[in-house]
This record gives C-alpha cells, sequence and structure tokens, in this order.
C-alpha cells in the first residue's frame, strides 16, 4: 500500500478547530486504521459537516413522503428534484440556502447561492428557465439590516440578470429574529427531455476525469464547515470562507455544459458547490461504486503554491466535474475550447472504493469514497428534541382578550406601512423578470409565477411560501399551512400541484427546543404532502441560523 505523505500529525484538537466531534475523530482513525494526515482530516471535516453529511437531520428527512405520480427522481437520487410533465418533458427544480455567507458578505454570499443553484440544474441536462426566492431579514430600520438587505437584493439582481434567467417570484419578511443571520434562499427551475438527464455519478475503469470552468482559487475554503457552526461577533474572520461569483462565466459553463451532453461522453457530471472538488470526487465515486485517482497539479488555480487541502476544499464557483468515456476526450476537449473555458483532465477512474489525491506524484491523501458520504461511514445522529415553554405559553392565547380599538383607520395604518405588508416593489424591480421571454405573470399578476415552456402548449406554476410567525407559534402546523399556500397558489393559477422542493432553516440543532421545531416542522410538511400528494423531490437543511 502507498504511503501518504506525512504532515504534521492530526490531533482530537486539531478535529475540533476543524469543526469535528472527538468521537468522529477516532471515528476517523477506525476507519483508515491509522491517524489521517491533515489533508485526509481536512477532507472528512467538510464532508462529515452538518452542510454536507446532514447527520442531523437525515433521520427525519427520510420520513418525508417521496412518491407521487409525477416522480421521476426521488429525493437524493439526483442533484435535484425531477417530475414529469408530460409531452416526454421533465421538470428540474431545487432551492437551498446560502445563509451564513449572505450574513458575513451579502453581495457574494447571495449571488453565489444563486449561481449555485443553477448549476444543479444545469448539470442534469435541464435548462433553467426560472428563478425564485425566499428572504428573511432583520429590522428593517436597523443599518445593519438595510446594509444586508441592499447587498442580497443587488447581488441576486445581479447574478441572475446577466445569467440570463428571470426572476419570477419570491417573498421577502422582516423580524427582528433575523438581525444577526438572514436567511437567503434561491430557487431553480429547469426543464429537460425525459431520457437526456445526467447523473452525478462515476464508473468504468480508466475513463478519464476532467474539471471544466473556472480556476481554482482560495475562496471558499472551509464554507461548508463555516455554515456549519453559529454566526458570532468574530464570523467576519472567516470571510475567505464565502466565494466568489461570475455570473458572465456561469453562462458560458451553461452552454458549454448542454452541448457537451449531447456528444454521448459523459458518464457523469457534479456540480463543485460546496466542498469543491472534495465532494464531487467522493460523490459521484460513492454511487457509482468505483474509486478514483485524482491529481491536484494538474487543477488549473488562480494563486500559485496552493496547498492540497486548498485545492480540494476550495469552493471557487463555476466548476464542474466530469467523468467521460474513455476514447471520446476530444469531443469533450473540443466543447470547452469553443466556448474558451478550462478542461483539464485530473483523474482516472479506478477499480475499488478509494480516491487517491496526489500531488506532483506524491500521495497526499487515501481515502474510502463511500465512508465520505450518508449511508456510509458519514455519522447519522437523533438528537434530544423537547418541547419550548413557550409553545404551552402562546397556547393560552383567546382572541377573546384582545382589546377591540377605538378606531380601526389607526389599526389599518399601521398595517399597511408595516414592511411585511408594505410592497415589496424596491426588491423585485431589482431582478429582470422578463429576459428569456418565458415569464406570462408579469403583466398579468398570478397568485403563483407562471412560465411558459417554449415549444410546447404547457406552462409552469411555481410558488415559494412560509409564514415564519405561523412556524414559530406551531412548527408542525405553521409547516403545513405553508405547504397549503403553496399548493393554494399553484391551483388558483390554474395549475396542478406536483412536487415540493424545501429549504429548513433552524436553529442550533444541539439545542433541544431548536430540535423540536425541526421535527415539528417535518411532521406537518408531511401531513401535507401526503394529503396534497404532492412529494418532497429534495431540498436543503440551514441550521445554526
Amino acid at each position: 500500500m502507498e504511503q501518504t505523505k506525512q504532515e504534521a500529525i492530526t490531533t482530537v484538537e486539531t478535529a475540533k478547530k476543524l469543526g469535528l466531534l472527538p468521537e468522529e475523530f477516532e471515528k476517523i482513525k477506525s476507519i483508515l486504521g491509522r491517524t489521517p494526515n491533515f489533508t485526509e482530516l481536512s477532507v472528512y471535516s467538510v464532508m462529515w459537516s452538518e452542510h454536507c453529511s446532514y447527520k442531523n437531520s437525515i433521520t427525519w428527512l427520510k420520513t418525508l413522503p417521496k412518491d407521487g405520480p409525477h416522480m421521476l427522481a426521488k429525493a437524493g437520487e439526483e442533484n435535484a428534484g425531477l417530475i414529469d410533465i408530460g409531452d416526454g418533458l421533465a421538470c428540474a427544480f431545487k432551492i437551498e440556502s446560502h445563509n451564513h455567507p449572505s450574513a458575513i458578505e451579502p453581495y457574494q454570499g447571495a449571488a453565489t447561492g444563486v449561481g449555485g443553484i443553477n448549476r444543479d440544474i444545469f448539470t442534469m441536462g435541464a435548462r433553467p428557465i426560472a428563478q425564485l426566492n425566499s428572504l428573511r431579514f432583520g429590522d428593517i430600520h436597523s443599518a445593519k439590516t438595510q446594509w444586508i438587505m441592499k447587498g442580497v437584493v443587488k447581488g441576486i439582481g445581479d447574478y441572475g440578470n446577466a445569467f440570463g434567467i428571470p426572476t419570477v417570484g419570491g417573498e421577502v419578511f422582516f423580524d427582528e429574529s433575523f438581525n444577526v443571520n438572514p436567511l437567503v434562499n434561491a430557487m431553480s427551475v429547469g426543464i429537460v427531455k425525459i431520457g437526456e438527464t445526467v447523473s452525478a455519478t462515476s464508473h468504468g475503469v480508466g475513463n478519464p476525469v476532467f474539471i471544466v470552468g473556472s480556476a481554482t482559487g482560495k475562496d471558499g475554503i472551509h464554507g461548508a464547515t463555516f455554515a456549519s457552526t453559529d454566526i458570532t461577533e468574530d464570523s467576519a474572520k472567516d470571510l475567505p470562507a464565502v466565494q466568489v461569483g461570475d455570473p458572465f462565466q456561469e453562462k458560458l459553463l451553461l452552454e458549454a455544459s448542454l452541448e457537451v451532453i449531447k456528444t454521448g461522453a459523459v458518464i457523469g457530471m457534479q456540480d463543485m458547490g460546496a466542498a469543491g472538488i472534495t465532494c464531487s470526487t467522493s460523490e459521484m465515486s460513492a454511487k457509482g461504486e468505483h474509486g478514483m485517482d485524482v491529481w491536484l497539479d494538474k487543477v488549473p488555480t488562480r494563486q500559485a503554491n496552493m496547498q492540497p487541502f486548498e485545492i480540494l476544499l476550495s469552493e471557487s464557483q463555476e466548476r464542474m466535474l466530469i467523468v467521460v468515456e474513455k476514447g471520446k476526450e476530444a469531443d469533450v476537449l473540443r466543447v470547452f475550447d469553443k466556448w474558451d473555458l478550462n478542461c483539464e483532465q485530473i483523474g482516472v477512474v479506478t477499480a475499488g472504493n478509494r480516491i487517491k489525491y496526489y500531488m506532483h506524484g506524491e500521495l497526499v491523501g487515501d481515502v474510502p469514497a463511500d465512508t465520505l458520504v450518508l449511508g456510509g461511514g458519514a455519522p447519522v445522529y437523533e438528537r434530544e428534541y423537547k418541547e419550548p415553554a413557550y409553545f404551552a405559553e402562546s397556547k393560552k392565547f383567546k382572541i377573546e382578550d384582545v382589546t377591540e380599538p377605538e378606531t380601526y383607520r389607526d389599526a389599518m395604518n399601521h398595517l399597511v406601512s408595516h414592511p411585511n405588508i408594505a410592497s415589496k416593489r424596491w426588491v423585485y424591480n431589482q431582478y429582470d423578470s422578463m429576459v428569456g421571454t418565458v415569464n406570462m405573470s408579469t403583466n398579468k399578476p398570478s397568485d403563483a409565477a407562471i412560465v411558459n415552456i417554449k415549444g410546447s402548449k404547457k406552462a409552469l406554476a411555481m410558488s415559494v411560501d412560509c409564514n415564519s410567525r405561523y412556524v414559530n407559534a406551531d412548527p408542525e402546523v405553521g409547516c403545513a399551512i405553508a405547504v397549503s399556500e403553496a399548493a393554494r397558489n399553484i391551483v388558483c393559477s390554474g395549475g396542478e400541484p406536483s412536487g415540493v422542493t424545501n429549504c429548513l432553516n433552524f436553529g442550533n440543532p444541539y439545542n433541544p427546543e431548536v430540535y423540536w421545531q425541526f421535527v415539528s416542522a417535518i411532521k406537518g410538511m408531511s401531513t401535507a404532502c401526503l394529503k396534497y400528494k404532492t412529494p418532497v423531490t429534495g431540498g436543503n437543511v440551514s441550521f445554526y441560523n
């Protein structure tokens, strides 16, 4: 067996600094049969982070309904959900959060959230046709909230507008509970012909592995770990963890990706989002039940002398990993050369389950792919939860106890001037809703966004909805109401509810009362989705908000 490069000996203290628990460090040593070097420990730290592994939520996520009359890809099977919309067409859609980056660097945090969710759609072979968002900010009178909001809205608008996909719907809500940590949830919807999708998988011993798109820099290193901790006064020191986006580069990558799929040379493709090269190499290998040799010195970089762990963990945007059928490399190179994008072979598919990372011919990391992902060695926890005291107290409320105002004029003036009711025109005017000429709901307002599917007689209706106050008051009922509201908006616009993608934003999962909110919300979502026969096709969980 090859010996990995000797680096400074890692200890439990090293693991803790990387966000791992002491027991997780011991489990890693047991898996490897030795103490991991720093590169290997870094790999586990991001793949076992809450952001990548869902270790504190997956037990309950598995209870959500996943079957429905239109399902083509169930939750977890692909990068995004996929439903049959008839006439040989499928709709791919997903929503994800970029909360922590947006709290520290609002503009880039929000912009890269938009870029990342669009890549999840077109890596499957679907062309994005619509974007939506769901935003939560603190007290609107606070200077910090105003700074965050301006940055977030401009980031979403600038990236989406330049990328050329219309933003057709969304929601904005203000509450003091979001003063420190805003919620920035971005959704993308795409269309693909059934049978022309691509999976995020890797197989075929000897098949070459390519990295395509932008060069790799030091932005976004440990971004997944950063997203798996509480925001504090010191979080600004983690600013390098925030990625930097380039929508024009992403537009080129979109067109090149869809074109290269048509060559028939692609075995599998995955976006390099959270955890970068680490995530894409390990998840694709584990899904395809193969290994991979990866040559990190072949990765195009923006900075000189990047260390192996920096290259592996970088979350630089607009990058993909593609496994290509051996002998068809020229077809792939031709496409990316046409679009003036990097396309470099950085590895090869191997037998077995091990991913071996090399730097200038020296083995710097050797890990079993299946131990990095759920269903393999990644930890799964069932956290303690208990009903918070405020819940019982809130049940004592009686509408009869509310004093009737002397004049309703004052009450009405208060309501219409409240930021949660007032016009959000300032926000949505910054989004291009008409680019691509498919949006049918701008000039004729509808409860849900309506987007035409060109070349067909079909249209899609989509909506993002949640009343945060309802969910706080009663998470189970409030979440069921959120699903119901979205379903009503679809129906009132003439559509048929077919599927749900979720973005579950909660606090620290180690707090039993917070975890109770999460569990209750899952129960409410399940109840409503079963009632409406709208399976959950996937989504996102964001803790530590």
